[in-house]
């Protein structure tokens, strides 16, 4: 397989010029586990400066490769987003997508067959200067690799509410797609897989009455004709599939709300499900909390297939796309 890759030194970063020019030679190598010494400031760290952007390639029936062309453009942006709460350099918007599009045409052949899986993209951003203190990093990477996936989350979706440990709090970093927000809930989610739950499901820090996210997706409850989001104020990631999610589920009709959903709220929907890159759309089974479990709708009539059917359908080509979500990669 190849990624590609781009190392930069932020201290001749001052003028947007100079910039452009160090990220404008990125190099197709073949992959390599990247050496990572001992005084590096990337994701092995406590003092955690990586960000990461995903996105998925699929073959359509006949035999292209397809990838969202809105959502390569709102993932360089969020990547910019982030890299500048990070305190970090990042490739210009055009820079991200020639580097995604190598990357993909670079690993064609890995491609899963039609209806098989994707090939899993990971744009990455992280800082690899040689630092003892704790400070922004001296010298950045930015690199892109893919990887050949199947089906995520194969079997039921039953998730636990945390309500001691909060994934976000409000000015923090939960708005953005960088690894700081991950490995503080690594305990608890381990914890809450040994008891048989797929997920947990994040409160609010403030009122620790407001559902937030799963660790690693979005939720959405649905009661009647009317679709609930939580609003996205900085301690939720605004994903790039609930945002398809949305337009969809408006066309479909569906009046689509982002609000405060407190707790007891969705233990009277009809229907909950998770949006993600790489889980697409999956229906809630269960959720529990405090000990109280709540089961939901599942099967191929619910609102969260036909949105599944719907998105890859349109990522695979099988469904027009009428809002310009896709492009050709050859």
């Amino acid at each position: 397989m190849f990624m590609f890759s781009r190392s930069i030194c932020c201290a001749k970063l001052n003028q947007l010029s100079t910039f452009e020019t160090l990220f404008s030679n990125l190099k197709l190598r073949p992959y390599a586990t990247p050496l990572i010494g001992p005084l590096q400031t990337c994701e092995s760290r406590i003092y955690s400066r990586e960000k990461a952007e995903y996105a998925n390639v699929n073959w359509d029936e006949l035999g292209f490769a397809l990838t969202k062309t809105d959502y390569m453009y709102v993932m360089a942006l969020r990547m910019k987003i982030g890299a500048d709460r990070m305190c970090m350099p990042s490739p210009t918007v055009d820079q991200f997508i020639d580097a995604v599009k190598k990357t993909v045409l670079a690993n064609k052949r890995w491609v899963p067959p039609y209806g098989r899986g994707s090939l899993y993209v990971r744009p990455l951003l992280m800082g690899t200067g040689r630092n003892l203190g704790v400070k922004p990093s001296s010298d950045y990477t930015f690199l892109v690799y893919a990887s050949p996936v199947g089906n995520y989350h194969k079997g039921d979706l039953n998730l636990m509410v945390e309500d001691y440990v909060h994934r976000a709090i409000p000015g923090g970093t939960g708005g953005i797609k960088a690894v700081t927000n991950y490995s503080p809930v690594y305990k608890p989610l381990t914890e809450a897989k040994a008891k048989g739950f797929s997920d947990l499901l994040f409160l609010d820090a403030l009122t620790g009455s407001n559902i937030e996210e799963g660790s690693a997706c979005n939720i959405f409850i649905l009661k009647g004709n009317v679709i609930s989001t939580p609003t996205t104020h900085g301690t939720i990631l605004p994903g790039i599939t609930r945002k398809s999610i949305m337009e969809i589920a408006s066309d479909f009709g569906y009046q689509v709300e982002e609000r405060a959903i407190q707790i007891k709220e969705v233990f009277d929907a009809e229907e909950v499900f998770c949006t993600g890159t790489a889980m697409v759309v999956k229906s809630v089974a269960s959720i529990t909390y405090q000990g109280k479990r709540i089961g939901y709708k599942l099967g191929a009539e619910t609102l969260a297939q036909k949105l599944h059917a719907t998105l890859t359908g349109i990522q695979t080509g099988l469904i027009e796309d009428k809002l310009g979500w896709t492009t050709l990669i050859d």
